[in-house]
């Protein structure tokens, strides 16, 4: 599919227009300078068209600032990506040393480019759009990316220059959406750009770093998922800034839309109260989940380490600990394709179909074994099982008292069904049905 990257000095109206492109509030919008940090893809569709958006950070150059230097080089692989660049300026600060900066970058590319000129709502400030000619780019197209106005003809124009090839989107629906979860700080952009091979999202020793939460296609080593990676999450009382409030509420819609979560956490500290909460989370939306114990290098080790620090995770998850705990150092690149196979294997647990008679042969001895304790002198008669046609593993067990099932032996019915099938990872929903 066609890409189109949208460049731009800080708070020209970058995020503003993405979103407008692509119809929803995916990318975080403040009058704050500098919010958007990584790459942030979406899909646009005009005129029956279709074709990908990515939104930069700001670009700058001889800042201080520890983000700059890493935008600066986002904002170069985007233009090398993309097969059009769309170059905002904005109408009242007129040209500035940066916009002749990257417009000197964009010649050199040799891309096709469209040059727009941002926050022209009214008559007066489309003179100022003129001045814009002197880039030396071509035609300057007026917009108000709060308001809309312009955006069409700007849009006629973009797929004027799209090149002519293969114009339907990848439908990555079908595939596993895996998003990676935790505290900041844990080392979850440095996992992505590991598992990716390439820098795709910016990792600074500052926490919080990552804002949005960013997707990006993955198709390697015989497993083809999306990788969400999400703002790490801090309890709700540390959490004062506006824009920090919107990452993590954007986490927590990753985690709602995911098919599959991985939580990170630090081995020296541990699953603390926030991880739980976390994990919470996962468990409450039904999603796979797979534990990645991060900085393992630097946490003291003796012979039974591993083994005594996995019992403790588990006993901390109780009564759901059927989860597979990775042992990785994401710097080191050590145990990182385990995660990928961990997940992999949860993600098709998720997806897995018992048929009826395959759980009838399994679980019926076991329930003929150890039958539901009797309630007021009526005994409970289950009679058959099966699967129930959800996105994640649910069971109904169809028997005559369905009221009197209570949830003790449901556990042991999912124990049962975690002891006889593939269910590593996946919450199971147990039903007591009437038959």
């Amino acid at each position: 599919m066609a890409l189109v990257a949208i460049v731009g000095r800080p708070n020209v109206g970058k995020s503003t227009l993405f979103n407008r492109l692509v119809g929803m509030r995916q990318a975080i919008v403040d009058e704050t300078a500098g919010v958007t940090r990584d790459r942030h893809y979406g899909k646009c569709e005009w005129n029956g068209r279709e074709f990908s958006v990515v939104d930069t950070g700001g670009y700058t150059s001889n800042s201080d600032d520890v983000f700059e230097d890493a935008i600066r080089r986002q904002v170069g692989i985007a233009i090398e990506e993309a097969d059009v660049v769309l170059f905002m300026c904005e109408a009242a600060t007129g040209i500035t040393d940066y916009d002749s900066e990257i417009a000197d970058l964009l010649r050199r590319s040799k891309k096709p480019v469209v040059l727009c000129v941002n926050k022209v709502d009214s008559g007066e400030k489309m003179y100022d759009a003129f001045d814009f000619y002197s880039l030396g780019l071509g035609e300057v197209w007026t917009i108000s990316a709060a308001n809309g106005s312009g955006t069409g003809d700007l849009l006629d124009e973009i797929l004027r220059v799209l090149p002519e090839d293969d114009m339907q989107a990848d439908d990555h629906a079908d595939i596993p959406h895996i998003a990676i979860v935790g505290r900041p700080n844990v080392g979850k952009s440095s996992l992505t750009n590991a598992l990716l091979g390439e820098e795709r999202n910016i990792v600074t020793p500052v926490a919080g770093t990552t804002r949005d939460s960013i997707s990006t296609y993955y198709n390697k080593f015989g497993h083809e998922f999306m990788i969400v990676d999400t703002a790490g999450m801090r309890k709700r009382g540390k959490v004062t800034e506006d824009l920090e409030f919107y990452s993590v509420l954007r986490a927590m819609r990753t985690i709602e839309h995911s098919d599959v979560c991985i939580l990170m956490i630090d081995a020296n500290l541990g699953m603390e109260a926030q991880d739980m909460n976390i994990f919470n989370v996962i468990q409450k939306n039904r999603k796979g989940c797979v534990i990645v114990v991060n900085k393992w290098d630097l946490f003291e080790k003796d012979v039974n380490t591993m083994r005594d620090y996995t019992e403790g995770l588990k006993a901390r998850l109780a009564p759901f600990n059927d989860i597979p705990i990775i042992f990785t150092s994401v710097l080191n690149k050590q145990r990182i394709l385990d995660v990928l196979d961990a997940a992999a294997r949860v993600a098709d647990n998720m997806r897995r179909k018992i048929s009826t008679s395959a759980l009838n042969d399994a679980l019926l001895p076991e329930i003929e074994n150890y039958p539901p304790p009797a309630w007021k002198g009526k005994y409970i008669k289950i009679k058959y099982v099966t699967q129930l046609p959800t996105r994640t593993p649910q069971f109904a067990f169809f028997c005559n008292l369905p009221q009197w099932v209570k949830d003790p032996y449901k556990r042991f019915l999912e124990n049962k069904l975690r002891e006889h099938f593939d269910f590593e990872g996946c919450p199971i929903q147990v039903y007591a049905r009437a038959k």
